[in-house]
């Protein structure tokens, strides 16, 4: 269904996600746990500085990227981080406040997930 280069740049923007993740997760937490900002905020933060790791990550190394455009590039992987993002709050508004009332950690986990698949077929498809 798909050949091993498809294969390897999902394995690939899996691992550069693991390492946003850990951005993600870090920077929330800090600004939720210690700084004491709303959690809507702090999620936003940790997501923005994470996407901005990463793009940089994919470029050099998931799709070896040597457009020169880099500017117009990093807009595209931004606007589908954004749209991301906001897929993520509303995960987590839906599972921690709407309707299911979970941990918000469990909830971000979740939207972490999903937004994962979503980056990865978008940036695929249209930034790389």
């Amino acid at each position: 269904m798909f050949d091993i280069s498809f294969i390897l740049k999902l394995l690939k923007f899996g691992l550069v996600g693991i390492s946003g993740m850990a951005v993600d997760f870090g920077t929330t937490s800090f600004f939720k746990e210690i700084l004491k900002v709303q959690k809507y905020i702090s999620n936003s933060t940790g997501f923005t500085l994470a996407a901005t790791s990463n793009y940089i990550l994919n470029r050099l190394w998931t799709f070896n990227s040597t457009n020169p455009e880099v500017l117009i590039q990093y807009l595209k992987f931004f606007i589908i981080a954004v749209l991301g993002l906001l897929l993520n709050n509303l995960t987590i508004w839906f599972f921690t406040d709407y309707k299911f009332r979970l941990n918000f950690y469990l909830s971000k986990g979740i939207a972490t997930l999903l937004v994962f698949f979503w980056n990865f077929f978008m940036n695929y498809f249209f930034t790389f």
